[in-house]
């Protein structure tokens, strides 16, 4: 009987471990993949937060710009960076790409357009709930202190607090309603795949950075369906589990920063 479930791939020989590289303490763009690795339980080394001072000089001689890279591998330019075996992937999104049809987060087997699909609403999901909720308090230099910038990171937060943020939460929205999404409790494929994950770990990191936009937008019942799928995500065993250890990171000054001036006004 064929299952509906695209499997993990499997191999008759032990495969190599998987070895994330990324700043230790903070979720930031590796949290995604520690969550992939986490909801199924596959063992992984978070190298920088299992040893920080052995790590980060590893994750650091990796990002070297003295290291060009190898025979068969180009250097990466910044974290989060893969090393499985002798292959060396960076870029979220592309260790994603590479991760899912390995975990069983790449949709329904069979069809092979799924994990297009699904890293086009990953990819919405980064550039919108994560790319420019950095922006907002990082809108004039990435190299520069918040405090000197300050009036613009105002500025560019009051504009996706008001504008760009309730685009995206509509957008998937949308999506979750779609017939493409075959049912609504998943982006796509009627399961969960690494892009719900994505999604899960955008929303929660807006709602640290703006907790008070976030709080009305739940309130409003306009997205009831991303918030859905948000509480879903968070009550799976191995995700909770994972939410509940030690190996999860504590926001602070990473992507997300909650600066109560960037967020929305409280209520009169």
């Amino acid at each position: 009987m064929t299952s509906s479930k695209r499997q993990k791939t499997t191999s008759t020989s032990s495969p190599p471990p998987y070895e994330l590289l990324y700043w230790p303490t903070i979720p930031g763009r590796g949290e995604h993949i520690r969550l992939c690795f986490e909801e199924t339980q596959t063992p992984y080394t978070d190298t920088c937060n299992s040893d920080p001072k052995t790590g980060m000089k590893t994750l650091q001689s990796l990002i070297s710009d003295t290291n060009n890279g190898d025979a068969t591998n180009p250097p990466p330019l910044a974290p989060p960076a893969l090393r499985h075996g002798e292959l060396v992937l960076s870029q979220t999104p592309n260790i994603l790409l590479y991760l899912a049809p390995k975990l069983g987060l790449a949709g329904p087997e069979g069809d092979e357009h799924a994990l297009y699909h699904i890293n086009q609403l990953a990819l919405t999901a980064l550039d919108g709930l994560s790319n420019e909720a950095h922006d907002t308090h990082h809108p004039v230099a990435t190299g520069a202190y918040y405090e000197d910038q300050k009036e613009e990171s105002k500025r560019k937060a009051a504009d996706y607090v008001s504008n760009r943020l309730p685009k995206f939460l509509r957008y998937f929205e949308r999506v979750l309603r779609g017939e493409a999404s075959k049912g609504g409790e998943w982006l796509h494929g009627g399961q969960l795949t690494y892009a719900d994950l994505v999604l899960w770990q955008c929303v929660d990191g807006v709602s640290f950075a703006f907790p008070v936009a976030m709080e009305r937008m739940r309130g409003s019942g306009e997205y009831g369906m991303v918030f859905g799928l948000y509480e879903r995500v968070k009550g799976r065993e191995n995700v909770a589990a994972y939410l509940q250890s030690g190996r999860r990171q504590k926001y602070g000054m990473g992507i997300y920063r909650h600066y109560p001036e960037l967020d929305a006004a409280e209520k009169a």
